[in-house]
């Protein structure tokens, strides 16, 4: 089974004896900020120990401790080379208007943004593409490079990582999806390469196979 935390077992004790309760009262019980905890709760409750309702709090899942079965467990433990999807990926040379039909196109959040070496350089998401395209008569031409989010200042995940490590990225820095890169040498120069990308869709998606493979016909 999946080894909780020390913190994620005070968490779950905690909903148990005092459900309904709210982040913030976790929190202060934890001696801990709220911000803290958030990839705690996100964790828990993508794995079924505790449930949540707005405007609530969290409280016992219906089949609490059950989640930690062999079959998630060995979802959480995969490498993230075994379920990555091919990355969608444009030049940073490439225009805003190139970028839009691309989003639509492949029907993604965010696009990946290389050099002409294949190495990460940015990312570019809606929210971008709509701060240059309000009030701006031209923003179709405008080049990637003068919007995206430039690395270093990006999340990454790399392939040897397992499930659970980009789950926990992905909730930490609430994030939907995450390049793959791997180190490569370049002029002598390790550079990320980017090699896959993978989202919250793929790891839910599954998730809720290994759920639907133990339930009795």
């Amino acid at each position: 089974m999946l080894e909780l935390s020390t913190r994620q077992l005070e968490i779950v004790d905690l909903v148990r004896k005092r459900a309904p309760i709210t982040g913030e009262q976790i929190a202060e019980a934890l001696g801990v900020t709220r911000p803290s905890i958030r990839s705690d709760l996100g964790l828990l409750a993508m794995l079924g120990y505790i449930d949540a309702k707005p405007k609530v709090g969290y409280f016992p899942a219906a089949a609490s401790g059950d989640a930690g079965s062999s079959g998630q467990d060995a979802v959480l433990r995969m490498r993230v080379k075994e379920v990555m999807g091919v990355p969608v990926v444009l030049r940073e040379t490439a225009t805003v208007g190139d970028a839009v039909v691309s989003l639509f196109l492949e029907n993604v959040g965010s696009l990946i943004v290389v050099d002409a070496s294949g190495s990460l350089t940015g990312i570019v998401s809606r929210k971008d593409l709509l701060k240059v395209a309000v009030g701006n008569a031209h923003a179709d031409a405008v080049v990637l490079g003068m919007v995206m989010t430039r690395f270093p200042n990006i999340v990454t995940v790399a392939p040897e990582d397992t499930i659970l490590d980009a789950m926990r990225k992905m909730i930490t820095h609430e994030v939907d999806g995450l390049p793959v890169v791997q180190a490569h040498p370049h002029g002598g120069t390790p550079v990320a390469e980017v090699v896959g990308r993978i989202t919250k869709t793929t790891i839910l998606k599954l998730i809720y196979e290994a759920a639907l493979s133990r339930e009795v016909p």
